[in-house]
């Protein structure tokens, strides 16, 4: 590994998150935190920690369980808010589907992944939740570049560009029609290494999925699947135990590992600075077309 490690963090960027997370309270009436068990939702809680603090996080996370999340992620997940005492709230994407309001997919790469939009837009109406918070950043993927900070949608939880707001001078528009909600995106321009930086400054536990460990894993389309009860495997795709770890969270499904060796923070840091690929270059649900994360924000993706 490099010993060229960047270890600074830019403060202004801690600044501008507090910022937004203080408007958003200030603006909405309801405001929730989407929480996946992600490094980008983590960096969240401990940002909302600070806006508020002395006092108590004034909103609930929302988690929307797929049922088919890595068991690591679940298991920090319920440890981070005990520890914590935070409120949270969890939707099954299993409920849907017993609903009839989602058909599970079929097939060599049936993924639960897109059906989480029904769960997620059922939690947002039930919940009353005007306001949104999520981790996503722009520069994960184009689609996502485009959002503003306050991303605003419409009666049915669409993203639509055109009804989006110029934020000049950082001035945060957080007016909606009844109906409509916003996404707020308070690390929107932080990168991956910022994210990284800052966990190492703010000493934040992350899953172990994160760091290099031994996994079952299969090889598919030149890129390393998790092993598991949930992935439909063809008969040439025997599974091989292999030192990986995971760059971004998500679906067992839908999210690939990366072959490495990097166990500690700081060697963590220095393979993303040496990678070719993004992030959610591991994201197998985001090469199912060229405009794959458009046409899920459309439909109210988060």
């Amino acid at each position: 590994m490099t010993n060229k490690i960047n270890w600074e963090f830019p403060q202004a960027l801690e600044d501008e998150a507090i910022y937004i997370l203080r408007e958003t309270v200030a603006q909405f009436e309801k405001p929730v935190l989407l929480f996946s068990g992600g490094k980008d939702s983590i960096t969240l809680v401990r940002l909302a920690q600070k806006a508020f603090y002395p006092g108590k996080i004034p909103f609930a996370l929302l988690h929307v369980d797929t049922g088919h999340n890595f068991p690591e992620t679940i298991a920090f997940r319920d440890w981070l808010v005990n520890t914590l005492g935070l409120d949270i709230i969890v939707r099954n994407v299993q409920d849907s589907i017993d609903q009839g309001k989602v058909q599970e997919e079929t097939g060599k790469y049936a993924s639960r992944n897109a059906l989480q939009t029904v769960t997620l837009l059922d939690a947002i109406e039930e919940g009353k939740f005007d306001a949104c918070i999520g981790g996503a950043r722009r520069d994960e993927e184009k689609a996502r570049a485009k959002e503003r900070i306050f991303s605003v949608r419409d009666e049915f939880g669409q993203w639509n560009a055109k009804m989006q707001r110029p934020e000049l001078f950082d001035i945060l528009n957080g007016k909606i029609n009844i109906g409509e909600n916003v996404r707020v995106f308070p690390i929107s321009n932080w990168t991956e290494l910022d994210v990284w930086n800052y966990i190492v400054r703010e000493k934040l536990e992350i899953p172990s999925i994160y760091f290099s460990h031994e996994r079952e894993i299969i090889e598919r389309d030149g890129l390393y699947w998790p092993y598991s009860s949930f992935l439909n495997t063809t008969a040439d795709e025997v599974p091989f135990l292999s030192k990986v770890r995971f760059r971004t969270v998500g679906d067992m499904t839908c999210t690939a590992a990366v072959l490495s060796e990097a166990d500690k923070l700081e060697d963590i840091i220095a393979e993303i600075m040496e990678a070719k690929i993004s992030e959610r270059g591991a994201r197998i649900d985001d090469k199912r077309s060229e405009a794959a994360m458009e046409k899920r924000k459309q439909a109210g993706y988060f």
